[in-house]
């Protein structure tokens, strides 16, 4: 095998710190179009690997090509995520992220990384969601997004408005962080004692109780609705599944979350979608793979890359 001359070697360096310095947002892209932290790290080694292959003296500017090249992959990935979607058993819920570990991937504006938020994005085509994304969440000018989805200023400018219109028409209206952990706490105290009405007065009228854990035994396979239905579930669970429970407080893609030991699952993750009206959504993830990556999140220290050919966001 032929030896890496200086020169290639001090090539594929720079390239390595391109990718690096880049690489939080590349990941913020690829995760807010895809909703799935594992997917976005596969998006961003095919990235790796891709810029390692390319003429670099020939790319003008290495932050719009790069970040042309993780958006087109990740449409083309959402695109068959939504197909492998459909035999999914039970609620989808996207991958949650620990943002306190990674405070970068939040910074951009991160209303666009609740995981309220994405879960509506699931109603936007790929185009829409990568157009909204790269507007919304890292202020793209609408040229570059025309550049990066091969359109006109005009057509990029229309999918950003379809999509904006879209997520108004279902988007409720958001709290404050501070309120919102209150709310969360509020429903945490009247869970463990399994008292219905404390539940039910924190409860919007169009509450919904859905539990992510892909045909995991115990994991409720349909969404609970109404308050009634919602507060009887989780008063009927209190008596084996909170006592004891040491709670983990955590910081879910931007908002307050709680780990919950216990249940068949060993841990569940709990967080909530509110507005003024009370809570609107109880999210339960259970599923051990969604679980296991947010761990990986937690652990994150930055990442970066290896010249033997992969990335690690």
């Amino acid at each position: 095998m032929q030896a890496e001359s200086p020169e290639q070697a001090g090539a594929l360096d720079e390239a390595a710190s391109a990718f690096v310095e880049l690489r939080q947002r590349l990941f913020g892209i690829a995760y807010r179009i895809l909703g799935s932290a594992s997917e976005a790290e596969d998006i961003l080694q095919e990235v790796w690997l891709r810029w390692q292959g390319t003429d670099r003296a020939a790319v003008d500017t290495p932050s719009a090509f790069l970040a042309a090249i993780t958006t087109r992959l990740s449409i083309n990935a959402a695109t068959s995520a939504r197909a492998r979607r459909e035999t999914y058993i039970g609620s989808w819920l996207p991958e949650p992220v620990d943002t306190s570990a990674d405070p970068a991937l939040g910074a951009e504006r991160g209303a666009a990384l609740q995981l309220a938020v994405l879960l509506l994005m699931e109603r936007l085509s790929p185009a829409e969601r990568a157009a909204y994304v790269l507007r919304e969440a890292f202020a793209y000018p609408y040229r570059q997004i025309a550049d990066v989805l091969r359109l006109t200023p005009a057509n990029a400018r229309q999918l950003v408005s379809r999509a904006r219109k879209r997520l108004a028409a279902v988007r409720r209206e958001p709290i404050g962080k501070g309120e919102h952990r209150q709310l969360l706490q509020a429903f945490v105290d009247a869970a463990r004692t399994g008292n219905i009405a404390a539940l039910e007065d924190l409860f919007a009228a169009d509450i919904v109780s859905s539990a992510d854990g892909n045909g995991l035994r115990g994991a409720a396979r349909f969404p609970l609705l109404g308050g009634d239905r919602v507060a009887h579930f989780v008063a009927a669970f209190a008596p084996r599944f909170w006592p004891g429970a040491e709670m983990e407080w955590v910081e879910v893609n931007g908002l307050a979350g709680v780990l919950v030991p216990g249940g068949r699952t060993g841990v569940a993750l709990l967080a909530i979608e509110a507005s003024p009206q009370g809570i609107h959504h109880l999210m339960w993830i259970v599923n051990p793979d969604k679980l296991h990556a947010f761990e990986r999140s937690r652990e994150r220290s930055g990442g970066g890359v290896t010249t033997g050919g992969a990335a690690r966001p």
